[in-house]
């Protein structure tokens, strides 16, 4: 089975007006409570952290991405832990063959997301 992915933006911040240096971005927050979240109940994507999505202007952002799959791209998440809802999506996506899954079955919490799907690359 080929690997499915969520790369996770650790320098997206929701406001990076006024932040401390020691607090840890959105993104960082985000990549944690996912691996949190994945110890406790095993997935069967891998979860890689990524520098930057460049959508720096709609944090935060991650990207679900597998062989001959569309790439979906969400970016201004909402703050209120969507860590939870984006594991719940990436089991549509892991699941589903084509990677194709209609906007009414995501999570109710990413509907209010900005969304692209990219097109799969064929070999």
């Amino acid at each position: 089975m080929s690997k499915h992915k969520l790369f996770v933006c650790q320098s997206c911040h929701h406001s990076s007006k006024d932040r401390p240096k020691e607090q840890p971005t959105h993104g960082t927050c985000l990549l944690e409570h996912l691996n949190t979240l994945t110890t406790e109940q095993p997935n069967k994507f891998e979860i890689q952290p990524v520098g930057c999505l460049w959508t720096c202007d709609k944090p935060c952002a991650v990207a679900f991405s597998a062989p001959h799959k569309p790439t979906y791209l969400f970016t201004n998440l909402p703050t209120d832990e969507p860590a939870a809802a984006l594991l719940q999506f990436g089991k549509l996506y892991r699941d589903r063959t084509t990677g194709d899954i209609p906007w009414k079955q995501f999570p109710e919490v990413l509907q209010s997301a900005s969304i692209a799907k990219i097109p799969a690359v064929g070999e």
